[in-house]
């Protein structure tokens, strides 16, 4: 799922919409694919790591659990680091955290060794690396920030459609130690990414020094201050509602990409023809997400993005539902292509409703608190699955499972904002027809006096009086005041 980018608040400099921009776009891009994808494309090793360490299913998805709940539970530090230090150095920071965990892991001798490895310091390193390329991308981009985030979430399934068979191919060839010591090394590519995001630097300012000592500047320094971790946004029941919904989410959402690999091998498919069914769910999770940002940006689609969401939960936990009774290879490549279809819509829409609901202000805190709310679902939701198939050795109640769980996010989305949030936009609309429906009052009443002809030939003086003389200023403000007394003594004036 790709993220939003966040607003910095730096309006001294100018976003370039373009030129060294497309370069950090492209490094978000890879940060994102290696992010989400990573946890997903561990799966194809999961087999070897069974009969190497003699644990069950719930053992092994603790790996990719423990990943991803780094991933979002790290949120709020990495924005305090971010502001500490910056998002290059950070980054590469990152990138050297996220290769050594793999390395790391490649002389593990139990399973605890790959969650502390892999799980810890890989999910840390990546997470080091997320944030802050969504940061320098929001700041590179402004106008085309819809398009640049939607090419930038599209690294998760492209990502996903070449992890997928080259750890395949790397566990054939190297078994799961050199996979992971090979993994090691390509996500060196981290500190590239970090290298490309070059920080905008002020513009010199040779303006007079009267502007430099303007009182506004202090303010600003000392408006982000209080912002660090704003926990007002809990008052919101908007987010209230988002936040429960998107835990409840997360306990199923992750489940069918991690465990569909080992689905088709049960079924008797071999390993590569098994692993392709990741691929085939990238694929058509790669077309969709930018295609379901575009839809979401129309004018009639953008105030229902709620809703919108809510299909696409509903879409993917149905989707769940049915695949849950695959038999064969054919049916799954069908469950992968709807899943995808539908997994994207979510990826694209997820942090557009969190923005639409909390607010540019303080979306950076709502960031951080969703994620560390979500972590504690992440770690509940696959090693729940993994004990569920251990104790029934069947697939299909764990995509049950995971398709009822969505399902219920969606319907406590969709039907607790029809309860709660819908008088809140009706209130503003309401209060501006009424001030619309005033004038046109007043308009309607006016026509048959001369008086308010004079009133708007005074507003347009006034716009006039601007360029002109004091002397002449003060003459037009007499002849006003006196028209002023004239008019309220008309019981009209008075309504």
């Amino acid at each position: 799922m790709g993220g939003e980018a966040l607003d910095d608040g730096n309006s001294e400099v100018k976003t370039p919409d373009g030129g060294w921009g497309w370069a950090v776009l492209f490094g978000c891009f890879v940060i994102t694919g290696f992010s989400y994808a990573f946890p997903k494309a561990l799966s194809v090793f999961f087999e070897e790591l069974i009969r190497e360490f003699k644990v069950g299913y719930s053992d092994t998805a603790w790996i990719s659990s423990i990943l991803l709940a780094m991933l979002y539970a790290t949120g709020p530090l990495c924005s305090i680091l971010v502001n500490r230090f910056g998002c290059r150095p950070l980054m590469l920071v990152g990138g050297l955290f996220a290769s050594l965990g793999m390395v790391l892991a490649s002389f593990a001798t139990s399973i605890i060794h790959i969650y502390l490895c892999t799980g810890v310091i890989t999910g840390l390193g990546l997470a080091l690396n997320f944030q802050p390329s969504l940061i320098m991308l929001n700041q590179y981009f402004s106008e085309k920030r819809p398009l640049a985030n939607g090419l930038a979430a599209a690294g998760s399934p492209v990502a996903l459609c070449c992890l997928s068979p080259l750890g395949q191919v790397l566990q054939y060839e190297y078994g799961w130690r050199g996979g992971f010591l090979i993994l090691g090394g390509m996500l060196l590519n981290c500190c590239a990414c970090g290298a490309l995001m070059r920080p905008l630097v002020k513009p010199k300012k040779s303006e007079t020094p009267g502007i430099k000592n303007t009182p506004d500047d202090g303010n600003k320094k000392a408006k982000p201050k209080p912002k660090l971790l704003d926990f007002s946004v809990f008052r919101d029941p908007g987010f209230v509602i988002y936040t429960v919904a998107a835990s409840i989410m997360v306990l199923g959402l992750f489940v069918p990409p991690v465990f569909v690999v080992s689905y088709a091998k049960e079924l008797g498919n071999e390993d590569t023809k098994s692993a392709l069914l990741l691929t085939i769910l990238g694929f058509t999770d790669m077309f969709t997400r930018p295609t379901c940002g575009i839809i979401a940006g129309h004018q009639w689609v953008r105030p229902r993005c709620v809703y919108l969401f809510s299909i696409a939960l509903i879409l993917n936990g149905t989707t769940d539902l049915v695949g849950s009774l695959s038999k064969d290879y054919t049916s799954l490549v069908v469950f992968c292509i709807f899943f995808g279809i539908s997994y994207g819509m979510v990826g694209a829409l997820q942090f557009e409703v969190l923005m639409t609901v909390v607010g540019t202000e303080k979306l950076s805190s709502a960031i951080g608190l969703v994620f560390l709310l979500e972590a504690i679902a992440v770690l509940v939701g696959l090693p729940s699955a993994g004990l569920l198939l251990d104790s029934t050795e069947k697939y299909t109640f764990v995509f049950l499972l995971a398709g009822i769980e969505v399902v219920v996010s969606a319907f406590v989305l969709a039907i607790c904002n029809l309860l709660f949030i819908k008088k809140k936009p009706e209130a503003p609309e309401t209060a501006t027809q009424n001030g619309e429906t005033v004038q046109a009052k007043n308009h309607s009443r006016t026509p048959p006096t001369e008086e308010p002809h004079k009133a708007d030939g005074n507003s347009e003086k006034r716009s006039e009086n601007i360029m002109k003389d004091p002397k002449e200023v003060e003459t037009d403000l007499k002849d006003k005041d006196e028209q002023n007394k004239n008019i309220t003594c008309s019981p009209e004036t008075e309504l």
